[in-house]
C-alpha cells in the first residue's frame, strides 16, 4: 500500500480535498466496484475514490445489502491495493459489527474514510441512537478515518425530509461526522443543508443524467458520489456486448 493511499497521509489528503471547494467545483468521487475499475478511474486523473456497497455487491454476485462483511472488506482492500489515491468505503451501517471492530476492519483494508447510513431494514434509525453509534466510531478511529454520515430522510418517506435531515445532520456532526450525505436531496435543499450544517455536503448524482456534478456543486455540494450508478452503466454495457456476441 502506497503511503499516499492510506494511513495518516491518506486521510489528510482526503480531508484536504474536501476543503475550500469553489462553487460548481465539487470533489467528484467515482465509485469503483473492483480493482480494474478503480485503476481506470485513478488513471483518468480522479484524486480519490469512493467504493459503493451496491456496486461492489453486484461485482460479487450479491443483491444490494446482502454482501457478507468479510467479502465487502476484502473487496475494499483489493481496490485500495490497486491504486495510489485515497479510498473511502461505503460499508452500509457496519454489518452489525461493534464500532471498534468497524474501525479496525477499515484500517486493515487501507481505507481512509467511510460512509455509514442511518437506516436499517428499510427504516430510519432513531437519530440519537445513530449519533451515539457515530460517536463511538469517531472515538475509536482517533482521526484516522473521515466519517461521512449518510442521512436517509429523503429515501425513507419522512414527512418533512429537510427538517429531519437538518436534525439528523446536526446530531451527526456533533458526534464527529466530517461530511454529511443527504442522499437524493433536491437541489434547493442542498444549499440549506450546507449553510446550516457547516460541513461538506455529499450529494448523489444520477450517473449520466441530471443534475450533473457541476449543478450539484453550484447548489452547495462539496462532494459528489454516484452510488451504484456507475456499476450499473458498466453492467448495461456488458449486457449489450453479450447480446451482440450471442446474435453474431
Amino acid at each position: 500500500m502506497s503511503a499516499s493511499t492510506g494511513g495518516d497521509a491518506g486521510v489528510a489528503r482526503l480531508r484536504s480535498l474536501h476543503q475550500g471547494r469553489a462553487p460548481g467545483d465539487p470533489l467528484v468521487l467515482p465509485g469503483p466496484w473492483d480493482a480494474a475499475s478503480a485503476r481506470i478511474f485513478a488513471d483518468a486523473g480522479f484524486e480519490a475514490l469512493a467504493t459503493p456497497s451496491h456496486g461492489v455487491s453486484l461485482s460479487l454476485g450479491y443483491a444490494d445489502g446482502e454482501t457478507p462483511a468479510d467479502e465487502m472488506f476484502a473487496a475494499v482492500a483489493r481496490i485500495v491495493r490497486a491504486v495510489d489515491v485515497p479510498v473511502t468505503a461505503d460499508i452500509e451501517r457496519g454489518y452489525g459489527l461493534p464500532p471498534g471492530q468497524i474501525v479496525e476492519r477499515l484500517l486493515e483494508s487501507g481505507a481512509v474514510g467511510c460512509n455509514l447510513e442511518d437506516s436499517e431494514g428499510g427504516e430510519l434509525v432513531d437519530p440519537r441512537r445513530q449519533a451515539d453509534f457515530l460517536s463511538q466510531v469517531h472515538e475509536a478511529a482517533e482521526g484516522r478515518l473521515l466519517i461521512n454520515a449518510r442521512v436517509d430522510s429523503y429515501l425513507r418517506g419522512s414527512e418533512a425530509p429537510l427538517a429531519d435531515a437538518l436534525e439528523r445532520g446536526r446530531l451527526y456532526v456533533e458526534a464527529g461526522a466530517e461530511c454529511v450525505y443527504p442522499m437524493r436531496a433536491p437541489l434547493g435543499d442542498i444549499g440549506v443543508l450546507a449553510g446550516e450544517l457547516k460541513v461538506p455536503i455529499n450529494a448523489w448524482s444520477p450517473a449520466g443524467d441530471s443534475p450533473s456534478p457541476r449543478e450539484l456543486g453550484a447548489a452547495g455540494a462539496s462532494r459528489i458520489t454516484f452510488g451504484g450508478g456507475l456499476a450499473h452503466l458498466a453492467r448495461a454495457a456488458v449486457k449489450e456486448l453479450a447480446e451482440r456476441l450471442r446474435d453474431a
